[in-house]
C-alpha cells in the first residue's frame, strides 16, 4: 500500500498510542505483577497459548486464502491493546492489573510475534510471497516505536504527573481518530476485494473476538481469580493491539491482504467488548450483592434448643 496516510499514519498512531500508555505507567506497574502472579500468569497463558490455538482452529474451519490466514495468526499473536484499560475501567475491572499486563505483554510480544507468525507462514504459505518470513530484526524495529514512546511517556509522568493526567484524554482521542483513519484507508485501498475478504474472515473475526473475551474471563474465574481481576483479564486477552498487526503486515511483510483480518477485527471488537463487558459487570454486581447481603435470622420459629433453654430458665411453681 503506497497511501501516505497508511505509510506515515501507522507509525504515528503507534507512537501516539504507546506514548499515551506510557503516560499512565510507572515502574510500580511492572513490579506490581508480583502481587497478583496467579492472575498475570493465567492471562498471559491465555494470550500466548490459548488464543493462537483458537485462531488456528478458526482458520482451518473457514479456510481463507493463505495471506488472510497468516493475517489472522499475526493478529492472534499481537499483544493486548491499550483500549483494554479503558474498557476495564468502564466495566469495573482491575485497571491496575490491565496496565501491568499491557506493559509486560508488549515486551514479551517482541519475541512471540515473529515465532507465531513465521510458524503460520511456514504452514499456510511456504512457497508464496511471504515465504521469506518475518525477520526478528524487523520486528525489533517495529517494537522500537512501541517501547520507546512508552519509556518517554513514563519519564513525562515521573517528571510531571499533573501534565500526564491532563494529556491522557487528548492522547486517547487523537489515537482513536488516527486509528480509525488508518483502518478506513486500509479498507478503501482494498475496496475492490473487501466483500470477498469480509466473507472469508468476517465471521471468523467475530468468533475470534467472542472467544478471546470469553476465554479471558472464564478461564481465570474457573482457576480461582476474583471477579474484578477476571474482568481485567477478559479485556486484556480479548482486545488485541490491531495497529501492531496492521503495521507489521503492511510495513514489514508488504501485504495489505494480511492486514485485512486486523482491520475487520478493529471494527468488530469495540461493540462486542462493550456488550460483553456489560454482561460480566452485571454478573459481578449480582455476585457482590450476594456476598454483602446480611444473613436473615429466622423470626417465625425459634430452634427447639432455644425454646428448651427458655423453658429450663423459668422458675418452677
Amino acid at each position: 500500500m503506497d497511501s501516505a496516510l497508511v505509510s506515515v499514519g501507522l507509525p504515528v498512531v503507534l507512537v501516539v498510542i504507546m506514548f499515551g500508555l506510557g503516560l499512565s505507567l510507572t515502574v510500580h506497574d511492572f513490579t506490581r505483577i508480583a502481587k497478583s502472579p496467579k492472575a498475570v500468569a493465567i492471562a498471559l497463558g491465555c494470550q500466548l497459548v490459548v488464543l493462537p490455538l483458537a485462531a488456528f482452529g478458526l482458520v482451518l474451519l473457514f479456510d481463507p486464502s493463505p495471506l488472510l490466514a497468516i493475517g489472522v495468526m499475526l493478529l492472534a499473536a499481537s499483544p493486548g491493546g491499550t483500549a483494554a484499560n479503558l474498557f476495564s475501567h468502564l466495566f469495573h475491572g482491575d485497571v491496575a492489573l490491565n496496565v501491568s499486563l499491557t506493559a509486560v505483554n508488549s515486551v514479551i510480544a517482541v519475541g512471540t510475534v515473529p515465532v507465531i507468525t513465521n510458524l503460520a507462514i511456514d504452514y499456510f504459505d511456504p512457497d508464496g510471497a511471504a515465504a521469506v518470513g518475518l525477520q526478528f530484526g524487523k520486528v525489533v524495529q517495529v517494537f522500537s516505536i512501541v517501547l520507546i514512546p512508552v519509556a518517554l511517556g513514563m519519564l513525562v509522568r515521573r517528571w510531571s504527573p499533573t501534565f500526564a493526567d491532563r494529556m491522557d484524554r487528548p492522547v486517547r482521542i487523537g489515537s482513536a481518530l488516527t486509528l480509525t483513519l488508518v483502518i478506513t484507508a486500509t479498507m478503501v485501498d482494498q475496496r475492490a476485494d473487501i466483500i470477498p475478504y469480509i466473507r472469508a474472515v468476517g465471521i471468523a473475526m467475530i468468533l475470534f473476538c467472542l472467544i478471546s473475551l470469553t476465554v479471558g474471563y472464564v478461564v481465570p474465574r474457573v482457576l480461582g481469580v476474583e471477579g474484578r481481576q477476571a474482568i481485567a483479564c477478559s479485556m486484556e486477552v480479548g482486545i488485541h493491539n490491531g495497529v501492531i498487526a496492521i503495521t507489521i503486515a503492511i510495513s514489514v511483510l508488504d501485504s495489505t491482504e494480511m492486514a485485512i483480518p486486523a482491520a475487520v477485527y478493529g471494527v468488530a471488537i469495540f461493540p462486542l467488548a462493550a456488550g460483553f463487558g456489560w454482561l460480566v459487570a452485571r454478573r459481578q454486581a449480582r455476585d457482590d450483592a450476594v456476598e454483602t447481603r446480611p444473613s436473615v435470622e429466622p423470626s417465625a420459629h425459634q430452634p427447639v434448643s432455644s425454646r428448651r433453654t427458655e423453658d429450663d430458665s423459668k422458675p418452677s411453681s
